[in-house]
């Protein structure tokens, strides 16, 4: 049996590994593991470029990558720890950027100010128990290329926009967006959508019952 096969089967020995990996009670690595480990594990495109402003919460066994020429700026945080974080070519991750795992994102990509893309729920089902107690679950998220994700919004986990979308500032994202498509608001909604045979963006009718 594999060594990572040994600790994930054996609930001692996940909690020690776990200990010695992470600080306790906070979803970060442990200096050690950032400067020691991290950096021969994660991969960093060339010319790829994370400011030092920005936090993170990488840990060594989920997969966490930068493609290269792309770009993570200042106070954003990027959270593997319940997923692989995986980052295509010449991306801007904007400022105050939340990125928690699983979730990729994939070339060209477009990301305002203040988003958050979170692959990961908090259970919340059984009243007797205090909610941070209860098991998480995670869906992973993916942005297809040539994304822009304007500023102040959130996608949920599970979500996947497509290629060329555009997601409206301010707007909360719980259900799939297709590719070539405007979507805003809260719940977000299409908007506009390109038409291929008029080489135009159409508004999309509202639903009947709206």
């Amino acid at each position: 049996m594999a060594l990572v096969d040994k600790i994930k089967n054996s609930p001692g020995l996940k909690r020690l590994t776990l200990h010695l990996l992470l600080v306790p009670r906070e979803a970060r690595p442990r200096r050690w593991v950032s400067w020691l480990v991290n950096p021969f594990l994660h991969q960093r495109g060339r010319q790829s470029l994370i400011r030092w402003r920005t936090r993170l919460d990488v840990v060594p066994f989920n997969k966490f990558s930068l493609g290269y020429q792309s770009i993570i700026e200042d106070f954003s945080t990027i959270n593997n720890g319940m997923g692989a974080v995986i980052i295509g070519d010449r991306t801007l991750v904007g400022m105050s950027n939340v990125l928690i795992g699983p979730l990729r994102i994939g070339n060209d990509v477009i990301m305002a100010q203040n988003i958050v893309l979170s692959g990961l729920n908090h259970g919340y089902l059984d009243v007797k128990i205090p909610i941070r107690d209860q098991p998480c679950t995670t869906a992973e998220i993916v942005v297809e290329d040539e994304v822009w994700i304007g500023a102040n919004s959130v996608i949920t986990a599970g979500v996947r926009i497509g290629r060329h979308a555009v997601v409206a500032g301010g707007s909360v994202v719980t259900k799939d967006v297709p590719p070539y498509t405007i979507v805003g608001g809260n719940p977000a909604r299409p908007l506009k959508a390109y038409n291929p045979e008029t080489g135009q963006w159409l508004r999309v009718a509202p639903p009947a019952d709206s």
